[in-house]
């Protein structure tokens, strides 16, 4: 399907370095190519398209906006709009590649030593490694200081216990970095582990009966035991600080992300309409209620595109702010969902079908509306922002 001319209505192409459109260009076509035509049965089967993950490293895609160790080095614009066109194709590709990048080897690169960066940075950009991030557990996702995941040194090696939920790319992940707390200090004694698969009591399976994110690994991370040698341990950082760092830098990215599932919702919902005939033959984009939902979705996708721009402009300049990323994210999920069900309704009974692509975003921004920050988490801190007052407690 061609793109839109209307989907670009504030000219933001303008805006744009060359760098940053070759950059979404070349991952766009990729999207097109081989992603779009297999993506709706790897959803209807549960099953995530690992033998894309080598044309996703030769494009620079894991990793993108870290420095060195095989890492393509790009700017936070052009990072995103590879993103965007990744999450155009399914949230659960682009999940892969937010997680592997953004919240594994960005706390390799940030806190880990240089033995650690040279051991997993490159295989991790050629795709040859893959990561994980273990902070969920069962029972704590908004509020990780509560985790009950423990590491105590014996000797050279800790001793890990405990358990992870709602993991991506765990089953499938060469290396987990996960958090535990390291004494009775409870939050501010968080440590970074770099679990490798296969050492003894390490385990992970996926977890069953998903409606959202079925093209994509989700899974439990189980640990029995597990002797992690020092040099597996993050030097750099303690407390919850190393983890939140993680997941702000990971909002980012997922907060300008998510429009590329609104535009592929808008532009298949206004191609549909176009072609679509009712009543004496007339085009459904005719009539009036149409124009409004169509309206609707454009006003909310310039929106969206606009605060992600700034946004991305003002972490390359060093001035973006966790409050920043918080009203993006929240902002953008929600409307990038909003507009997946709109979109459905014009297709009417076909568009709870796989054959056409709202169904599936709308599902998947299901769990994005959950993830990386429930929206209601930060609509907290922008309240807190707003009045000075903590509402978490």
């Amino acid at each position: 399907m061609p793109r839109a001319e209307i989907t670009d209505l504030l000219l933001l192409e303008e805006l744009l370095t060359d760098e940053e459109k070759a950059a979404r260009d070349t991952v766009a076509r990729f999207v097109d190519r081989e992603v779009l035509p297999i993506i709706g049965h790897h959803f209807r089967e549960g099953t995530f398209p690992a033998h894309l993950i080598p044309g996703l490293a030769e494009m620079g895609v894991l990793g993108a906006n870290l420095p060195g160790y095989g890492c393509a080095g790009m700017n936070t614009v052009s990072y995103g709009l590879i993103l965007q066109e990744l999450e155009r194709g399914d949230s659960g590709l682009r999940s892969f590649a937010s997680v592997q990048g953004s919240l594994c080897m960005f706390p390799i690169h940030a806190y880990g030593s240089e033995e650690q960066k040279e051991r997993f940075l490159p295989g991790m950009a050629q795709g040859r490694l893959i990561g994980c991030f273990g902070l969920t557990e069962p029972d704590f996702g908004s509020n990780p200081g509560g985790m009950r995941a423990r590491a105590v040194k014996d000797g050279d090696t800790w001793v890990l216990n405990g358990a992870k939920a709602w993991i991506t790319n765990g089953a499938i992940a060469d290396v987990a970095v996960v958090w535990a707390k390291t004494g009775e200090g409870g939050a501010e004694s968080v440590r970074g582990f770099l679990v490798e698969k296969g050492m003894p009591g390490f385990s992970a399976r996926e977890i069953p009966g998903k409606f959202s994110l079925r093209a994509s690994v989700t899974s439990e991370l189980s640990f029995q035991d597990v002797r992690v040698p020092e040099r597996n341990v993050l030097p750099k950082v303690t407390g919850l600080r190393g983890p939140l760092s993680c997941l702000n830098n990971a909002r980012l990215g997922i907060a300008f992300a998510v429009t590329g599932a609104a535009i592929a919702c808008f532009e298949g919902a206004r191609e549909y309409a176009l072609s679509r005939k009712q009543f004496d033959g007339k085009s459904i984009a005719g009539y009036q209620l149409t124009q409004e939902k169509l309206a609707d979705m454009l006003q909310e996708i310039v929106k969206a595109q606009l605060l992600s721009l700034r946004l991305a402009r003002l972490k390359d300049e060093g001035k973006a702010t966790p409050v920043m990323v918080s009203l993006a994210k929240r902002n953008n999920v929600k409307a990038a969902l909003e507009i997946a069900r709109s979109a459905r309704g014009v297709y009417g009974a076909n568009g709870v079908t796989d054959a056409y692509p709202p169904i599936r975003h709308m599902l998947n921004l299901e769990s994005v509306f959950t993830y990386e920050g429930t929206h209601e988490v930060h609509t907290l801190v922008l309240g807190k922002a707003i009045t000075g007052l903590d509402a978490f407690n």
